[in-house]
């Protein structure tokens, strides 16, 4: 069985590696946060930076907020390539810039080592349970090797080209969940002011075509005002950076994914920056003057 690495102990990242510790993986950590006691008390090995996790460890995952974290992870001061060796493998499960992914890929195979980019979805709630869907972009060889691993994080995982092809693909959730939540929460909205209990109109909608997981589990959070979060809108504002951007390099227009954005911006410039990203259902509520539910 290979050593881990895994640097990045946020509210993904300290579940994620606690089910590789729990597996029996010989884990080492670093988080610039501090490592969780947790995690040290299940077996893990704190380090102090992130060249010695990578010197211990034949597969190091990364999962930070941004580009620039991982920029700062790989190639900052005692980062991963000052320790790196030929044939250990780097797997990203950051989502950022598939532009930068490909650079960095680049320079970690110039030092002779793999990269994989292999971006999660699922929010706190997956990482928690091991259910996150990851998709990766590598290749085929270095991913049947790390594939074992990710299965201990997740249950959907695809392999879904060349490097790269993660963080599009994880570009292309960010915008699908987003503009779901946007319709959830303008649908729940109209039904509230027009005096429908929105409580009993989201039961009904769970059984027909409208269905979705972001009604049942964020529309359940507009209606109960629990906003504490599970991924924060100031991430999902990074993610539909990362789409326009991409949108804007390929030439592809974007307009609902704006729309989405520009509603995570007024919640920000309201304070909200942190909240569970189905509090954009606020930003709606003030143009409309109209809360959907109680506030706690």
């Amino acid at each position: 069985m290979e050593n881990i690495g895994f640097i990045g102990l946020g509210i993904m990242g300290t579940p994620m590696a606690g089910h590789l510790i729990a597996a029996g993986y010989k884990t080492f950590l670093f988080s610039r946060s501090g490592v969780p006691q947790a995690l040290t008390a299940a077996g893990g090995v704190a380090c102090a930076n992130a060249a010695e996790v990578t010197r211990q460890a034949d597969i190091i995952s990364i999962m930070v907020p941004d580009t620039p974290h991982v920029d700062a992870v790989l190639f900052g001061q005692d980062g991963v390539a000052s320790a790196i060796s030929a044939g250990k493998v780097v797997i990203d499960m950051s989502s950022i810039s598939p532009v930068a992914t490909k650079d960095f890929a680049r320079r970690i195979a110039a030092l002779g080592a793999h990269y994989v980019d292999a971006p999660v979805s699922g929010g706190e709630v997956g990482a928690k349970a091991a259910s996150l869907t990851i998709m990766a972009g590598g290749d085929e060889t270095v991913f049947a090797r790390v594939k074992p691993l990710l299965e201990k994080m997740g249950k959907n995982i695809t392999l879904v080209g060349g490097v790269g092809a993660g963080q599009i693909t994880k570009v292309a959730n960010q915008i699908i969940v987003a503009l779901t939540i946007e319709a959830v929460g303008e649908a729940l909205l109209l039904a509230s002011k027009a005096g429908a209990d929105p409580a009993k109109v989201r039961q009904a909608l769970m059984g027909g075509f409208a269905s979705s997981r972001i009604l049942e589990v964020h529309g359940e959070r507009m209606i109960k005002r629990t906003f504490k979060p599970g991924f924060r809108i100031e991430l999902h504002q990074k993610d539909l950076n990362l789409a326009l951007a991409t949108g804007r390099a390929l030439g592809v227009a974007l307009p609902n994914t704006a729309t989405a954005q520009e509603l995570f911006n007024s919640c920000a410039a309201h304070g909200g920056a942190g909240w569970d990203h189905s509090g954009m259902v606020r930003a709606l509520e003030m143009m409309a003057n109209h809360t959907i539910g109680n506030e706690a």
